[in-house]
């Protein structure tokens, strides 16, 4: 049962006279098959979920398809980009966050 990224993602635009220029996320991507985590950031979430379940990311492409359960947004690229690093480097953050999804993640 493969699903479409658009039902996989579903977010809002900013609104119009939003000053916020560019947003960076910060997400966490889950995989159906293997049920394995992957957390990464970019400037354009739903591009990047297109590409993981596209099999345009080397990382995901054998474990598609993935399902985004978790993202955060940033103003900032070093901040989005600082999180990631801080997920994947640190154990207690990593388990931080899982237990923040305990009811979001397939088991």
């Amino acid at each position: 049962m493969e699903a479409s990224a658009e039902q996989i993602l579903v977010t809002k635009p900013l609104p119009p006279h939003s000053k916020i220029k560019a947003v960076f996320y910060f997400y966490v991507l889950q995989s159906i098959r293997d049920r394995n985590l992957y957390f990464g950031y970019s400037e354009d979430l739903r591009k990047r979920v297109k590409d993981h379940n596209g099999g345009r990311v080397p990382a995901t492409k054998n474990r598609r398809p993935m399902e985004c359960v978790y993202y955060e947004a940033y103003k900032s690229k070093k901040d989005a980009r600082e999180r990631e690093r801080q997920i994947k480097r640190r154990a207690k953050a990593h388990i931080g966050l899982k237990r923040r999804l305990n009811h979001s993640l397939i088991y």
